[in-house]
């Protein structure tokens, strides 16, 4: 990409709540952006979610603001097909001026959990599956939006539904283009039970790539559905009534002779398999903050509603908060069915794989795998009911405090009950209005 050519690029790096923060600048800074003369205060990403800052942070009055330094990930610069004039975007991390890395980005955070799979020769090959909701959001509530052949309004859920694909194929065949353009592998795409509701599956890869990937995914489907005259939103809940939006994850762990270190061969899977899903439940009631992290999250981890509550496991059982799918041994893998589309990629790859891998050191063993339906089983380990107690939970769990850094468990609980309170201001009927687009 010749960046010279632009008329200016965009250089960001993603914040606790999963937003991009950063900056345009003119093709002048190509030289300059690994040099490290490009600097954004710590504490721009630990906003809350409108972008203003912590109350009592210490990254703010106590520290002086302090800038850090933006480095270039080796992700490399990427298209912005949903904006007009052609230009570029740079993912980028925050350090400090010892290139040091700044504990409160997270993307520094899976980079260290990744790191403890690097300490045993594995790398971790991850693929996500993310729901969104079109909708139309001019108005005073959320609407399903008009079908642009009949140019009625959606009324009905339409599963799986080729008429459904079909009537928004422009916006599908742009998303496609967009992914394309951007190095996302994008692979199928459904109607899903919602009114509006789909899901693209993004293809198996280097999990740091995954969660770059999903990240850049959430703008590009949100930014090209604004050109199209409807929203895209990855709300865990956009109507009470209705389908929540969810993001499973898909993982297996390789060895240096890219050997699927979960494969023995038959249906069960390895000891290494077993421990890491133990590790998975255990660690899943401490960091329901980070698999639902806004208000409108809890309404979508409800009994019943195809969104898991309870820490349990089975062998090919979409209703266990951790599923292990069937097929070839060979590509035996763990999926992760807690988190809602409206998570923080980052953040989220590194509690389910933090989980993991804290099961494996232990050697922990989990309980029995379910048969039938686990919504209808008593006495499984629960998700944190509320936004209040997940942060508290997310405080105090030791094994949230094996996956991630004190100082961003600190941010992170500071921001979000900041936004408990700045909610608490505001009308509830307007609450979504502050979620439609942000997470």
């Amino acid at each position: 990409m010749d960046l010279s050519a632009l008329h200016s690029f965009r250089v960001a790096a993603c914040d606790l709540n999963g937003q991009m923060r950063g900056k345009r600048v003119p093709p002048s800074y190509a030289d300059k952006l690994d040099k490290g003369t490009l600097r954004m205060p710590f504490s721009a990403l630990n906003v809350d979610l409108w972008g203003a800052d912590i109350d009592g942070s210490p990254l703010v009055f106590e520290s002086g603001d302090a800038d850090g330094v933006l480095l270039p990930t080796e992700r490399g610069p990427v298209p912005v097909p949903w904006l007009e004039t052609e230009t570029a975007l740079f993912p980028m991390c925050l350090y400090d001026d010892e290139s040091t890395p700044f504990a409160g980005d997270p993307r520094h955070a899976l980079a260290s959990v990744l790191d403890r799979y690097a300490q045993r020769g594995w790398s971790v090959i991850a693929a996500t599956e993310l729901e969104f909701t079109l909708l139309d959001a001019s108005g005073a509530h959320p609407q399903p939006p008009v079908n642009p052949v009949t140019q009625r309004r959606l009324e009905d859920e339409a599963v799986l539904s080729m008429a459904e694909m079909d009537a928004f194929d422009a916006f599908f065949t742009d998303l496609y283009d967009g992914c394309a353009a951007m190095g996302i592998p994008a692979q199928t795409a459904i109607s899903e039970s919602g009114i509006g509701q789909f899901e693209i599956n993004l293809n198996h890869q280097n999990a740091m790539r995954c969660a770059d990937d999903t990240w850049l995914f959430k703008a590009l489907a949100r930014g090209l559905a604004r050109k199209h005259g409807f929203t895209a939103t990855f709300m865990a809940k956009p109507y009470a009534d209705d389908a929540g939006n969810g993001m499973h994850v898909h993982f297996s762990v390789v060895d240096q002779q890219d050997r699927n270190v979960f494969d023995n061969g038959g249906p069960e899977g390895t000891d290494l398999l077993r421990w890491a899903v133990a590790g998975c439940l255990a660690a899943m009631p401490g960091c329901t903050l980070v698999f639902a992290p806004h208000g409108n999250s809890y309404t979508r981890l409800v009994p019943g509603a195809h969104a898991p509550t309870g820490a349990c496991w089975a062998y090919e059982n979409r209703t266990a908060a951790v599923r292990i799918p069937g097929g070839a041994p060979a590509a035996r893998r763990i999926e992760h069915r807690v988190a809602g589309g409206d998570i923080n990629p980052y953040l989220m790859l590194a509690a389910v794989l933090g989980g993991a891998m804290n099961g494996i050191e232990d050697q922990s063993e989990p309980p029995a795998p379910i048969s039938g339906n686990a919504y209808e089983i008593e006495g499984l380990p629960q998700l944190a009911a509320d936004w209040t107690q997940a942060i508290a939970a997310f405080e105090t769990d030791p094994n949230v405090a094996r996956i991630f850094p004190a100082d961003l468990i600190r941010y992170f609980a500071m921001t979000k009950r900041q936004e408990i309170r700045r909610f608490a201001e505001r009308p509830s009927e307007n609450h979504w209005l502050s979620y439609v687009e942000a997470v």
